[in-house]
């Protein structure tokens, strides 16, 4: 096997310009670093990570804990990750920590031993052996679509209890696209929305709920608490949300569902009670995915920058790495509203109504009159008891 110092023999350089060319240490004149590389590729010269992470105590890998890597929110996410790592020359061990606080610390544990130098990480719904855990050992970490709320951070930026910074963290809006989402119902006629909710303890469950609230109050319509049921997060909870809010003496007119799985067990739900989308219930959805415009109707949802996310979570983890120091930071990325069919809009091209805080680009106010029967009953109700929508 070609060592170092066969490749300098072959450039006729040293063995340290070799070290410089490999790790980016120093600048190299570019004939150099070319003659360098030339003869990397002619021995076949594959350097010992091992060797190398002993002499600088540095691995060039990432941790990757994520829940439900099979869901293709975090398939993306992963994707995303995996490509900004390579392309900072990083690798990547990843670890499902199946939403389970005890699974979760041990999983963290097992990545840290294997001597990562940082961590991304999407948090459970009780993270507090984990935050205790990267707290005691300093370890590097950026948490990832669930942030945390009142957990506090080392100075450095490093997860802790005791400091005034909390950790980094990388994530989508979750208030504004689920307002504008339940909105639009709301603009339609929609007077009872059912919302099957994620996970409780979730970040992204706590502002979706919030969000959803805000759409029914910016609407005139008192929140409701019976038509807000959890799916924890899964496809059979949701079926099982579903079926409740269905069993409620005034059933909703419209459903929404707080991410992909729960929108298929919702689906599988009004499929077995015999309920068409949209005519017999409206359904829209938080989390785009691959094949929503293949559903008839097509979905209407908020499509989350997933890749975006996977990728902003590894810069950020490499700025901490850089300047362990520097203030903690949350990174908050827009969504887009993708109006389909489902909502109970007539059939158009597909458009992207833009992100969050940008343009709307062409999308100008819904007719009065729109929603399919769902809608359609729902203003008839409004109008029977005097009430415009």
């Amino acid at each position: 096997m070609p060592t170092m110092a066969d490749v300098a023999r072959s450039a006729g350089v040293s063995v340290a310009t070799v070290s410089h060319v490999l790790n980016g240490s120093r600048p190299v004149l570019p004939h150099t670093r070319q003659a360098v590389l030339d003869a990397v590729d002619a021995l076949g010269y594959t350097p010992n990570t091992l060797a190398r992470s002993l002499v600088t105590s540095r691995t060039r890998s990432i941790g990757l804990a994520v829940s439900a890597i099979s869901n293709p929110y975090f398939t993306e996410i992963l994707q995303g990750v995996e490509a900004a790592a390579l392309e900072a020359g990083y690798g990547l061990l990843i670890a499902d920590p199946h939403d389970d606080p005890v699974h979760e610390r041990k999983v963290v544990q097992l990545l840290h031993e294997r001597r990562v130098d940082g961590m991304i990480v999407a948090p459970s719904a009780d993270p507090h052996a984990l935050v205790d855990y990267l707290a005691r050992h300093s370890v590097p970490t950026v948490f990832l679509d669930r942030v945390l709320t009142g957990v506090e951070g080392a100075a450095d930026g490093r997860v802790g209890p005791d400091g005034p910074d909390g950790p980094d963290q990388v994530c989508a809006e979750n208030v504004e696209p689920m307002t504008r989402l339940v909105g639009h119902l709301t603009a339609l006629g929609h007077r009872r929305i059912g919302l099957v909710a994620g996970l409780p303890g979730l970040s992204t469950t706590t502002e979706r709920i919030a969000g959803y609230r805000r759409a029914l109050t910016s609407a005139g319509l008192p929140p409701d608490d019976d038509l807000v049921v959890s799916g924890n997060s899964e496809s059979s909870g949701a079926e099982r949300a579903t079926a409740a809010l269905l069993d409620r003496s005034e059933p909703p007119t419209a459903l929404v569902t707080a991410n992909n799985a729960m929108t298929i067990g919702a689906l599988r739900t009004l499929r077995r009670r015999g309920l068409d989308v949209p005519d017999d219930i409206a359904l829209c959805c938080f989390d785009d995915f691959a094949w929503a415009d293949l559903f008839s109707p097509r979905l209407t949802a908020v499509a989350q920058p997933s890749r975006e996310i996977g990728a902003q979570a590894v810069r950020v983890l490499l700025d901490r790495l850089v300047a362990p120091g520097r203030p903690a930071r949350t990174v908050r990325l827009p969504c887009a509203f993708v109006h389909r069919t489902s909502c109970g809009c007539p059939e158009e091209p597909v458009r992207d109504l833009g992100r969050e805080g940008g343009r709307d680009e062409g999308a100008g106010p819904v007719p009065d009159g729109l929603g399919g029967k769902a809608a359609s009953s729902a203003r008839s109700t409004l109008s029977e008891k005097g009430t415009t929508p």
